[in-house]
């Protein structure tokens, strides 16, 4: 149906008053909706009407002109496929290290001006998964000059940080060390890969840390580099307090030069501290006898296991902190620096150097995303991971995996059993207890709030587990061969030690409890007697410092959050004395703790990864089913549960495991 140009007209100025009247009852609305100014030629006398097909081509011009000018405005580009991408004014471009030779540069929003630029870079690469662009380091200047130019178009550049720039620009050492003035008999013991660890530290002065998988010899390593700044004694070493006697004996048979009469280990803070070269220390000492020992003037520190002191504020890091400033040589030593997060490694770091970052704040802003919240600034996370482990291995730290350094040592092979704890016959309230642990878990976001939520599920699930746990272990014994067992609660130990004890077993049991003489008493007696077929541990008290070797098969009856934990205590068995295959088995049971906690510990070691820490992947460990045993009731563990009071926990779980009643 046509219409006349007066109909057209009309029907124009209908819609224009109609336009009117929205904008008046919507004040808030931009005036651009009103055409309050229309070209002069669109308005049309009734005496002067032109034909409507030279009005649809008028509308149709205005139109265009319209579009062109949106797309030669700067708020919308065109993309590399040739597609429209609307763009801010404020663009922030980022660059950070992802190797010895590349580094990555990022946008916060697509940018025309930005990817000219890194189109014009000789060495630039584009990478069509992550679309992201990356160059070479030689190129770095010449970026930054060409970012710097766009200002005036709203680009901001993050450039490398100082302390970087310092680690790119450092030539690579050399690795010809004068090691002669070693003590032979050492000398003699270390390994070629050890060798190179000695000489890593050396090439620092003697400030380093050693990182090594667990059982790859990191006491020898540190020996021989403070063997090394002899000159520079006293030595201090501080370790955990069920090390103190290993300290002492490989010092004894591997540094003969260094007489029994040298070396001295604190009992108490009460002790004298006489003129002795070597002083080895626990870490609850260290805290109270700092005083005492910044007096004695040391020269050189050892710190074992430098994974304890990851949190700044405590008296014990700050402890080490007043010692690490006062000494000339720092050797750190763990085989899992960061048990879950960047941030655990900074006060570590700081030991070695504490002006390189500059603060933590700066180190937070570069590798731990700190984010501004309401409750403070937040530095949980992660960021530039590459980066981190590049700063890391250039100027801090030296790591090996055993596969690369050990190329004869047994497979370890790892596998999930699935455990039949019949939910469906637990009581009701049992089952809507676990329910509402599960339920709860979930909903809730306050982190600490889920930390609580957790502990509760996992005690809840060590009862549920534990029938089925003991028959998996009685199972296992049946072949006689030598199995270590690792629990964390004292339920879970408790009722695992009533099962060994019915079928008269020979064991060991090491726990929170366990003095270190008496520690060191059953260590031996499980290595050397073919007699006593498990070893009964707990995960938080015994999963570093001590050699097992004389198992083959590790069964994880509960978890831990951490995986770390469950890797240093892993190596245990699988580390140097080991000749056979080593089977690890990680029990877990569906609708219990074990489910989020599994999905944690698979969320913490991508993070571990991130950062060069971790290689083992928890997410590629086989799964199996057992079969449903009956058992007898003589093994049904006690209503009674607690946890272990060693506990070494991580993300504050400390401080809510002191407050816990289970």
């Amino acid at each position: 149906m046509s219409c006349s140009p007066i109909e057209i007209e009309r029907k124009r100025q209908e819609a224009r008053q109609k336009l009117a009247r929205k904008s008046s009852n919507s004040p808030g609305k931009a005036s651009s909706l009103i055409l309050k100014k229309r070209p002069a030629q669109f308005y049309m006398d009734q005496t002067d009407v032109e034909s409507p097909s030279k009005i649809i081509n008028l509308g149709h011009n205005i139109f265009n002109s319209k579009v062109q000018s949106t797309l030669n405005s700067p708020a919308v580009r065109k993309s590399s496929n040739g597609t429209l991408v609307a763009s801010t004014s404020k663009v922030t471009c980022s660059i950070s290290v992802i190797s010895s030779e590349r580094l990555l540069v990022k946008t916060s929003v697509y940018s025309q001006p930005v990817i000219e630029v890194l189109k014009s870079i000789p060495s630039k690469h584009f990478d069509p998964k992550t679309r992201n662009w990356n160059i070479h380091i030689k190129d770095y200047d010449i970026l930054v000059t060409k970012l710097n130019a766009l200002k005036t178009e709203g680009v901001t550049l993050e450039t490398l940080p100082k302390f970087v720039l310092k680690c790119l620009k450092n030539v690579s050492m050399n690795n010809e060390v004068d090691i002669s003035q070693i003590d032979p008999n050492l000398f003699e013991t270390l390994l070629p890969f050890q060798l190179e660890g000695l000489q890593f530290g050396i090439q620092r002065e003697g400030r380093c840390l050693i990182a090594d998988d667990m059982g790859l010899g990191k006491t020898f390593q540190a020996l021989g580099i403070m063997v090394y700044y002899k000159n520079d004694w006293p030595l201090l070493i501080v370790t955990t307090a069920s090390m103190k006697n290993v300290w002492e004996e490989t010092i004894f048979k591997h540094i003969p030069s260094v007489s029994i009469m040298e070396v001295q280990y604190m009992v108490s803070s009460k002790d004298f501290i006489g003129n002795s070269s070597v002083l080895i220390v626990s870490y609850d000492l260290m805290s109270r006898c700092v005083d005492k020992l910044l007096q004695r003037g040391f020269g050189c520190i050892i710190i074992d296991e430098s994974h304890n002191l990851k949190n700044y504020k405590t008296k014990v890091t700050q402890a080490a902190i007043k010692l690490c400033k006062m000494v000339k040589r720092v050797v750190l030593l763990s085989g899992t620096p960061a048990m879950s997060r960047p941030k655990e490694l900074y006060s570590q770091l700081c030991l070695i150097d504490e002006r390189f970052f500059g603060s933590f704040f700066e180190f937070a802003k570069r590798y731990c995303d700190m984010q501004q919240t309401v409750f403070g600034l937040n530095s949980s996370g992660q960021s530039n991971l590459q980066e981190l482990e590049f700063v890391l291995k250039k100027k801090f730290m030296i790591r090996r995996k055993k596969e690369d350094v050990l190329g004869s040592l047994p497979d370890k092979t790892q596998e999930i059993i699935k455990l039949d704890v019949k939910l469906k016959d637990l009581k009701k309230e049992e089952k809507e207890r676990l329910d509402v642990l599960s339920s709860q878990y979930e909903e809730t976001k306050k982190a600490a709030d889920k930390q609580t939520i957790l502990l509760h599920f996992f005690c809840e699930t060590a009862k549920i587990k534990l029938a089925a746990v003991c028959s998996h272990v009685e199972k296992v014994l049946m072949s006689k061969q030598k199995i270590l067992v690792f629990a964390h609660h004292l339920a879970m130990l408790d009722g695992i030690e009533k099962v060994l004890k019915y079928h008269e077993y020979k064991y060991v049991r090491i726990d929170g409890n366990t003095s270190t003489e008496q520690r060191k008493y059953f260590i031996d007696k499980f290595q050397t007697d073919d007699n006593y077929l498990c070893a009964l541990l707990s995960i938080t008290s015994t999963n570093a410092g001590i050699t097992l070797t004389a198992a083959q098969n590790v069964i994880f009856a509960e978890l831990h959050w951490n995986p770390s934990i469950l890797s240093q205590a892993e190596a245990r068995v699988h580390r140097i004395g080991q000749n056979k295959p080593v089977l690890i088995q990680y029990l877990l049971a569906d609708g219990t703790a074990d489910n989020h906690i599994w999905k944690l510990l698979k969320e913490k070691e991508n993070i571990l990864k991130g950062m060069g820490l971790m290689k083992e992947t928890f997410a590629s460990i086989q799964q199996k089913s057992t079969t449903p045993l009956e058992r007898d009731q003589t093994f049904s563990s006690s209503n009674s549960s607690g946890l272990d009071e060693d506990c070494l926990l991580d993300d504050g779980f400390d401080d809510l495991l002191c407050n816990i009643e289970f």
